[in-house]
């Protein structure tokens, strides 16, 4: 009987629930790994859909289901209101969305306490990513929660207050923010409190003939989160942590895309990863779904962020 000891414990699962505050409400959607045993304490990963989509599809796009089954975590899969945003876009560019405790940053910062509250998980290896909308605001949860999330991943979105407004996130998406990426990271540093120290290791995955989202987008939220570690390693903008790479990788995908992978690391550990996929659109990488805004000849971002963020603990 080979294989009757592969499967111990229960099949992964989706569980449904919903969290509201002042802000309003939101649904939500957990994946329970395979072999999820509540007293074994899992890692916990909040993933941001983008626009024109949900916690199903994303979920499907994104392959972190079956990478949980494997890994042993747990995925939260939060959804927009249509009612907040009728292409249920997360609502990164407004100001109400930009700080702690506040709009739907305080949702989503809500859905994951609710989670830990309900479900065996490790409040040290906490972490986000998303992509598009769901990016960016990845950017503003990582700023404005860091004693919260010990690393994340920004996939073709942008940096910690890209925009302050509907026009100004139109002008972003298409040529890049007009605000500096360092005055912005200190901004990103002081929207948790300042806290010192504190490192944030960020990810960030973008296409290099992304239409939707340009790449300098990629290239901002980089410096910028570059300059919020400079500042939470010792409280000082002293350039402690450069804006110059430590290493640069050149990658192929068999029959696929090539990329690059710029590392910026500090007290030897990676705290910034840039991958840039060339000729990839506004894409996941490495998908194989066949569903809109997925790009099967990219690398495999779903592992490559999974691998990425695991090392980390708060």
């Amino acid at each position: 009987m080979a294989g009757s000891a592969v499967a111990a414990g229960p099949a992964g699962h989706w569980d449904i629930g919903l969290y509201g505050n002042l802000f309003g409400a939101r649904e939500y959607q957990v994946w329970v790994p395979a072999g999820y045993d509540d007293t074994q304490p899992l890692p916990l990963l909040l993933v941001l859909h983008g626009c024109v989509t949900g916690p199903n599809l994303m979920g499907e796009a994104s392959g972190f289901n079956d990478v949980a089954d494997t890994e042993g975590f747990i995925v939260v899969y939060p959804r927009q209101n249509v009612t907040s945003n009728p292409a249920r876009c997360w609502n990164w560019q407004l100001p109400i969305n930009q700080a702690r405790d506040s709009g739907e940053p305080s949702l989503l910062a809500g859905i994951v306490e609710k989670v830990k509250a309900a479900y065996s998980v490790d409040p040290h290896r906490v972490y986000v990513t998303g992509i598009s909308a769901g990016g960016a605001m990845t950017s503003i949860m990582l700023g404005c929660y860091s004693d919260v999330f010990a690393a994340g991943a920004i996939h073709s979105g942008g940096m910690f207050k890209g925009a302050t407004t509907i026009s100004g996130s139109a002008y972003a998406l298409l040529a890049g923010s007009i605000y500096s990426p360092d005055s912005n990271g200190r901004l990103a540093w002081q929207c948790s409190g300042s806290p010192s120290p504190r490192p944030l290791p960020v990810l960030v995955f973008h296409g290099s003939a992304d239409l939707t989202v340009n790449p300098v987008n990629g290239q901002q939220a980089v410096r910028q989160f570059l300059q919020t570690n400079d500042l939470a390693d010792d409280g000082m903008d002293n350039d402690s942590v450069k804006y110059v790479p430590t290493s640069t990788y050149h990658g192929q995908v068999p029959g696929g895309r090539a990329y690059t992978v710029d590392t910026y690391a500090y007290g030897g550990r990676t705290l910034v990863q840039h991958y840039v996929v060339q000729g990839m659109g506004h894409a996941w990488s490495g998908s194989q779904s066949g569903l809109p805004f997925t790009d099967p000849k990219g690398p495999d971002a779903t592992l490559i962020t999974w691998l990425f963020l695991k090392d980390y603990q708060r």
